[in-house]
């Protein structure tokens, strides 16, 4: 099975020269195909998609709370507290600075819709105020308390995949990582 990609993103191979595409009635000299059965790509050609490894790598990192280097062993010690290193491949974690993005996500992408659920309900059955404290609040803490470990890992894979360091803060954070490592 062939998918389009437009331009030719350098790390993938497999790949199927711009005049053959067009020959087989593809459109567009920028046009590469590439095969699946060769490359990691999957996806819908149809709608232009392309499917980055690298995003694929972060997000099943961040969903399954593995190491973002190997991808086997767990990131966390406890619920959402990041362990030192990794004790698969010793990947050391000072670089995650998390803080408060879990939560921003776990607010906007999870509340946000259980919000208008525990509304829907409230306004289609008006049922009485013990209702929502056995369905809405339940509901409203399961979903973001359950998801603030896949945002935190899904931050930490990202950190360290697109080595991001907070714009001008660097020798900041390594002053307050060398007092934390002093204080231990």
């Amino acid at each position: 099975m062939w998918y389009v990609v437009h331009g030719d993103p350098p790390r993938l191979r497999g790949a199927y020269t711009a005049n053959a595409a067009k020959s087989n009635g593809l459109p567009g000299s920028a046009v590469v195909a590439y095969n699946v059965a060769t490359t990691q790509i999957t996806g819908d050609a149809a709608l232009g998609l392309i499917h980055n490894v690298k995003l694929k790598r972060i997000l099943r990192s961040g969903w399954n709370g593995t190491c973002p280097e190997c991808g086997k062993a767990s990131m966390f010690n406890g619920w959402l507290k990041l362990a030192d290193r990794c004790p698969n491949c010793g990947l050391d974690y000072k670089f995650a600075h998390a803080d408060d993005g879990p939560a921003f996500f776990a607010l906007c992408i999870t509340a946000f819709p259980l919000t208008f659920i525990a509304v829907w309900l409230e306004v289609e059955f008006d049922p009485p105020w013990w209702v929502h404290a056995l369905v809405s609040v339940p509901i409203l803490a399961v979903g973001c308390l359950g998801s603030l470990r896949p945002f935190k890992g899904w931050l930490v894979a990202s950190q360290y995949l697109n080595d991001a360091v907070q714009a001008g803060t660097e020798s900041s954070w390594a002053k307050l990582d060398s007092h934390d490592h002093d204080a231990r």
